[in-house]
């Protein structure tokens, strides 16, 4: 081979080397660019999903949330806990389900004890029983939300199972028996929250001006135009016929938990609780709210007090029960009544597992209620607007709060003014599932409707949805 061809070839392999390195460097910067491109692309994904799923009205929780949970855990106790350790997770890191609406929205405010809120539904007590996340549910829309019921005392509540499920009815029955974690860790819970709204508005560690209203926002919600609600109850271990006693449950709740609260609510309407509804007769009635009345009055903090409100059965529904209910609420003083709780009726069964399921001892919450519900908040509303009748002193005997601890307040006769002839507001709570039904309550005197099992159906957009349909019907053209 000629001496001449050896340049050629060195050069020719020199070129080749050149074209490959260059080819390499375009593969490089072409891949990269690729791979820059595709994680923009899946975090823009990423990002909508997010955004899609943290919206409140997004159909996926209707749609497959729900069903997936109800799929995951056969037994509802064990979905409703896991839903409350999810909704409390999502909120600490941000990403919690929440309602995005326009700036536009028609108004549909109401004014309840003073203050305008931004609409006229609230969640119920139960779903949140120990204050874990009350600002999760205010995130989905509701202008009050009420949790516990919570006992002075922690308890068990009714053994296991205690919560049955029936789809075809979009119902519940339970028999919890008021399973509390105890006022002490609940107060605690709801003083941390105080706290922290404190510290992160500029007021650092000084959490009374935040409870003497101070801020601009109620001491319980700690958002405007929202209000907290804490429902408080009996110990079952406490005698049922010693009203003293029961009273003065009810007053130990008020002392740990008032200061948090912009509403107080009086549960003795639990048909799991025995005796509990017996309290609903004239006298201890009387007894009890008044006690209350007169601790709520003292709670410790500048500003308003909380109001007053009792929850009543919807099965204590003769003239009677109603006339004497209504007498003590205002013999005693109370700011309102929420009418009313689960009951002990049962729809008709119409299936062999629905009958076994209906048999089973607690009280049933469903659509069925509805009638019942509107029936009840109808008569409420007309009994309580009338003037009050006299009392019927001889019968009631006298009237003290009970005895309490040395130093607490609240324990003096003379600490609140008499009861005076006022406006007592209503809550519906029963049966409730679309904004149709929620005016009809409203029309009925009911200034805010409370929803619960509905939202064990149709998801955290229960809220956002009801709120539209109530739009649309106020505002249709």
């Amino acid at each position: 081979m000629s001496a001449a061809v050896w340049p050629n070839r060195a050069l020719r392999r020199g070129l080749q080397q050149q074209w490959r390195r260059h080819q390499s460097t375009r593969n490089t910067r072409s891949s990269n660019a690729r791979f820059y491109g595709y994680s923009a692309v899946a975090a823009l994904t990423f990002g909508a999903g997010l955004f899609y799923i943290s919206d409140a009205r997004a159909s996926v929780h209707r749609w497959i949330v729900m069903p997936a949970m109800r799929m995951a855990y056969s037994d509802a106790e064990d979905a409703h806990r896991a839903a409350i350790r999810f909704l409390s997770g999502l909120w600490v890191v941000g990403l919690y389900p929440r309602e995005r609406s326009g700036s536009k929205n028609q108004d549909i405010s109401v004014e309840i004890f003073g203050h305008r809120l931004s609409n006229p539904l609230g969640i119920s007590a139960g779903f949140d029983k120990n204050g874990e996340v009350p600002d999760a549910l205010f995130a989905i829309g509701a202008s009050i939300v009420e949790v516990g019921g919570v006992t002075p005392e922690p308890q068990e509540g009714n053994s296991r199972p205690r919560v049955f499920r029936l789809p075809d009815l979009n119902g519940l029955v339970n028999r919890y028996g008021l399973n509390s974690d105890g006022a002490d860790i609940v107060a605690m819970r709801l003083r941390e929250r105080v706290r922290r709204y404190a510290l992160s508005h500029g007021f650092g560690l000084d959490e009374q001006i935040v409870i003497d209203g101070k801020t601009s926002v109620p001491p319980g919600s700690l958002q405007p135009g929202r209000l907290l609600a804490v429902q408080i109850a009996k110990n079952k271990t406490t005698p049922d016929g010693d009203v003293d006693a029961i009273a003065a449950d009810y007053v130990r709740c008020v002392q740990k938990l008032g200061v948090y609260a912009d509403i107080l609510v009086v549960n003795v309407s639990s048909p799991n609780t025995p005796g509990l509804r017996d309290l609903q007769a004239v006298k201890p009635l009387t007894a009890i709210l008044t006690a209350v009345v007169k601790a709520a009055a003292a709670v410790p903090r500048e500003g308003s007090k909380p109001a007053v409100m009792v929850k009543v059965s919807p099965d204590e529904s003769s003239d009677e029960q109603v006339d004497g209910i209504c007498t003590a609420i205002r013999q005693s003083g109370v700011d309102g009544v929420i009418v009313g709780n689960t009951t002990r009726s049962r729809p008709p069964a119409r299936s062999q597992s629905e009958s076994r399921l209906l048999s089973e001892v607690g009280g049933y919450s469903g659509p069925q209620t509805f009638p019942r519900t509107l029936d009840l908040v109808r008569r409420y509303s007309r009994k309580l607007q009338l003037p009050p009748a006299p009392a019927p002193a001889a019968s009631l005997g006298p009237i003290t709060a009970p005895p309490q601890k040395d130093g607490a307040k609240g324990s003096r006769d003379d600490g609140i003014d008499p009861p005076q002839d006022k406006e007592v507001v209503i809550f519906a709570s029963g049966g409730i599932t679309d904004g149709r039904q929620c005016l009809q309550l409203l029309n009925a005197g009911a200034s805010l409707c409370q929803l619960y099992t509905t939202m064990m159906y149709n998801g955290v957009g229960t809220v956002a949805n009801m709120k539209r349909q109530i739009r649309d019907a106020v505002y249709k053209e």
